[in-house]
């Protein structure tokens, strides 16, 4: 069953509570780059199993996202109350051949885009932050809470890429041991 926008907002906030937004955010793509160091282009497009994405896929995912956050947050901070475009992430991932693409140009693509929009929020007055969107599926959403959604789904796709690198890593071992 799909979890419905108010349990998505829950458990993607819950990944980064009590936690600065702007920090996890700006420590994702170092995550990242440590966790994938090492692995193959066979090995980073490896899904555990059908219907999961892989960690080239997950990689290609965050790219794309992270030209969805600057363009919400700069949309937003443009004009209070714009709305805010949902995008289906399975048409994008299928249409956009996220399978195909290269893991490490798309990290390298999200680590730009983030100093980005890093930077961005760094510059604008501490009152845009209030600054809010109507999303079309989760209603209200200031720049502060786009903040920490996107730090939250930075934690949410850090964590699926560290258990597929922990399984490739035991599946490495137990090769090794067979040997």
């Amino acid at each position: 069953m799909q979890e419905t926008a108010p349990q998505y907002i829950e458990r993607i906030l819950g990944y980064v509570e009590g936690q600065d937004a702007i920090k996890v955010q700006r420590s994702t793509a170092a995550k990242l780059k440590k966790l994938i160091h090492g692995l193959t282009p066979r090995q980073l497009k490896w899904k555990s199993e059908p219907g999961n994405w892989s960690i080239a896929e997950i990689l290609a995912h965050l790219a794309d996202a992270e030209i969805v956050a600057s363009w919400r947050m700069r949309s937003v901070i443009g004009a209070s109350g714009n709305p805010i475009q949902p995008f289906d992430q399975d048409v994008w991932a299928s249409v956009f051949q996220y399978a195909k693409r290269d893991a490490k140009q798309s990290l390298e693509v999200f680590r730009v885009l983030r100093e980005n929009n890093l930077a961005m929020l760094k510059t604008i007055p501490r009152e845009s932050w209030d600054n809010y969107g109507m999303h079309a599926e989760r209603g209200k959403e200031t720049i502060a809470h786009l903040a920490r959604m996107f730090a939250g789904h930075d934690t949410n796709h850090v964590l699926q890429v560290e258990r597929i690198a922990g399984q490739l890593k035991s599946a490495r071992q137990k090769k090794k041991k067979r040997q």
